[in-house]
């Protein structure tokens, strides 16, 4: 408690000095590496896009019908809220962009009366939010998400920006002088100020409206009234394992929250906008390394079921943590290193679809690396939340995932392609198949489509149609190895990328561009069994799914001879993906993509039956160091991670070579 009064000491009298320091007409942000895209300009397109109709025909596209913290939320008049953090600015922030990345007219409909309504009733202080004319406490973070959706309805609907800009101002100002007062800052607003932050250099980029000395204001009191992020990822405090039997050196647990965490993250990088020191760029970096060294997962995510846990297999890592690790495409923006580009897009593409149910109707609280069953536990392996955490269903354990999950597809797509500064570049960050219509400097009209199965294939095919000459970027992930890009002129370059950005830049001339990769690919899983333990009696799609082992999963596995196997859909036939050339109508990948039934893609590697002991009646013992084989070596099929409901991603090894 001494080092946590020192550490928020220290800050409210750098305060001072710093407001000093910047509170000028003249002052300028650090500029980011990358711009994003106004919303609508990137578009998923082929099994990418019919997984937004998945998403948009499951839970989330009807919550606004049947789940009453949406259909019935207090932000629009309702009388239906979980608690003061609220939950219907989450569902908010992630319909806005599910809604116009469908062209869903109806998801579309229901934002916009979202927006109108709380807009139209900011009360006369400023205020924004349900709280209006209400005795319920007034926090600031509740409106952060809210303001991420708003942001993103005027990119799309321009004719928007008047009433959002004006309604953001009021509320700034009545920010700022309850940040002077004291007031609106709990646990929670403490770990989460940086959102904030980022709303309002929105604001200070693009509408300031002469308010620039106040907006930069209101960003300091923040910092310096929440959580100090640099303290909390330095070596000296940043904890190694699991938290639960630990003492936080700075009085606020909830700053070893796993959510809050994957907030924090964002912090340095907005604050180095204001501040200019590297200092904070290397405090982000560092903090990045530290959580993926110490709690980081196969998967992408990290352990923390509430609370940061380590690296056994068994503990869970929250879905809401998930979708908030998008924010990790900022990181990239802001910093440029490849290493938060590659960790966005695993995570993606494997823990994202293994929490959520193949028709995207149930999704779990927590996920677990090795988890042979989802069902009520016992022994409980999770010190802070419920033993029904892993069950599949609308909302087990806690509500906020169900309206909070939806963000992460949208978000991943949105932020697929960002621009250079001078807008004299577009980079391709993410890969898929996605379409891209956007305008670069000097009105050159870009148009891009990636026609690919990545990541259930290695060949990316991309089209780009240009009116003038533009400078081309597309990111090679760090694992690559080996591939190649092949031009339209027929000649074949190696992949040579920039060794902190991961781009590799190619000059395009007016007219049409082809431009074809080949990047290596990677995979893994496990089976199941369900039965129906609970149904929602306003949406028979609603239900609880309880799933057991139905064969077996005690393996050690042998890489040596591994092959990787592509599904054809078109043809319900399994072939060497090698064998694959190209793109053709020939071929054609599964739906919904996620389906367990149809893996796009597996691995055949020789395996062993081994002695692996379960630590209770759901979950497993860390894999055996030295395993040895139980019976005949045979060929087993891994799958992708995001394919199973009970799944393997941390496993062991045998030497074929050396009996037993």
């Amino acid at each position: 408690m001494i080092t946590a009064r020192y550490v928020f000491l220290v800050a409210c009298f750098a305060l001072t000095s710093v407001i000093g320091k910047y509170g000028r007409t003249n002052f300028s942000f650090a500029p980011k590496k990358f711009l994003t895209l106004p919303l609508g300009e990137v578009r998923p397109a082929g099994w990418l896009r019919d997984q937004l109709q998945v998403q948009t025909d499951g839970v989330a596209g009807h919550m606004h019908e049947f789940y009453e913290l949406v259909s019935n939320s207090d932000w629009t008049g309702g009388h239906s809220y979980y608690s003061y953090l609220e939950e219907g600015f989450y569902w908010f922030n992630a319909m806005v962009p599910n809604g116009i990345l469908m062209n869903n007219s109806i998801i579309n409909e229901k934002t916009q009366e979202f927006l109108d309504y709380v807009l139209d009733h900011q009360d006369s202080t400023g205020w924004l939010g349900p709280e209006v004319g209400t005795d319920k406490p007034r926090y600031l973070w509740g409106r952060y998400p809210f303001f991420f959706g708003a942001i993103q309805m005027v990119e799309y609907k321009p004719e928007l920006t008047d009433k959002v800009v004006t309604a953001l101002h009021r509320f700034m100002k009545l920010a700022n002088k309850m940040l002077r007062d004291g007031e609106g800052i709990e646990n929670w607003a403490a770990t989460r100020w940086e959102d904030f932050v980022m709303v309002l250099q929105w604001l200070y980029d693009s509408h300031p409206r002469g308010e620039e000395e106040i907006l930069l204001d209101t960003m300091k009191r923040l910092k310096w009234s929440g959580v100090p992020w640099e303290k909390v990822f330095s070596r000296e405090y940043f904890p190694t394992g699991p938290v639960e039997n630990l003492t936080n050196p700075f009085g606020i647990e909830l700053s070893w929250h796993g959510v809050n965490m994957a907030e924090g993250l964002k912090a340095l990088p907005a604050t180095y906008r204001f501040t200019h020191n590297q200092s904070d760029i290397d405090a982000a970096n560092l903090s990045w390394d530290l959580m993926f060294k110490y709690h980081g997962r196969p998967s992408g995510a990290y352990a923390a079921d509430e609370m940061l846990a380590g690296l056994e297999a068994v503990r869970g890592t929250e879905l809401c943590l998930v979708v908030v690790r998008y924010y990790g495409s900022y990181l990239y923006q802001v910093i440029g290193d490849i290493k938060y580009a590659d960790r966005v897009e695993r995570m993606t593409y494997n823990a994202l679809p293994a929490t959520i149910t193949a028709d995207m109707w149930g999704r779990q609280y927590l996920q677990q690396q090795n988890q042979v069953a989802a069902k009520n536990m016992s022994p409980n392996p999770f010190p802070e939340d419920g033993p029904y955490s892993n069950v599949f269903g609308l909302e087990p354990n806690y509500p906020c995932c169900t309206v909070n999950f939806p963000q992460g597809w949208p978000k991943f797509i949105t932020n697929a392609f960002l621009t250079t500064p001078d807008r004299n570049g577009l980079i391709q960050l993410y890969l898929g198949p996605f379409e891209v219509q956007t305008t670069l400097f000097g009105d050159n009209q870009i148009k891009v489509t990636v026609d690919t199965l990545y990541p259930f294939g290695d060949m990316l095919n991309i089209t780009i149609l240009a009116v003038k000459p533009f400078t081309y970027y597309i990111r090679v992930p760090s694992w690559v190895v080996g591939g190649s890009m092949l031009l339209d002129d027929g000649q074949q370059m190696e992949l040579a990328p920039d060794s902190e950005t991961g781009l590799m830049q190619r000059i395009v001339g007016g007219g049409i561009t082809n431009i074809v990769l080949y990047y290596p690919a990677e995979i893994t899983i496990v089976p199941r069994s369900e039965k129906i333990i609970a149904r929602d009696p306003h949406e028979p799609h609603a239900i609880d799914l309880q799933i057991d082992p139905v064969g077996d999963w005690e393996y050690a596995i042998n890489t040596d001879s591994a092959k990787m196997m592509f599904y054809n859909d078109a043809e319900n036939t399994e072939v060497e993906i090698r064998s694959i050339p190209t793109l053709s109508e020939s071929y054609k990948l599964p739906s919904p993509i996620f389906d367990s039934g149809k893996p796009p893609v597996s691995i055949i590697v020789p395996a062993c039956p081994i002695k692996w002991p379960l630590a209770g009646d759901m979950f497993v013992t860390s894999p055996p160091e030295y395993p040895e084989c139980v019976g005949e070596e045979r060929n087993i099929k891994l799958i992708p991670f995001g394919v199973r409901s009970i799944l393997f991603s941390t496993t062991t090894f045998f030497d074929s070579s050396v009996k037993n």
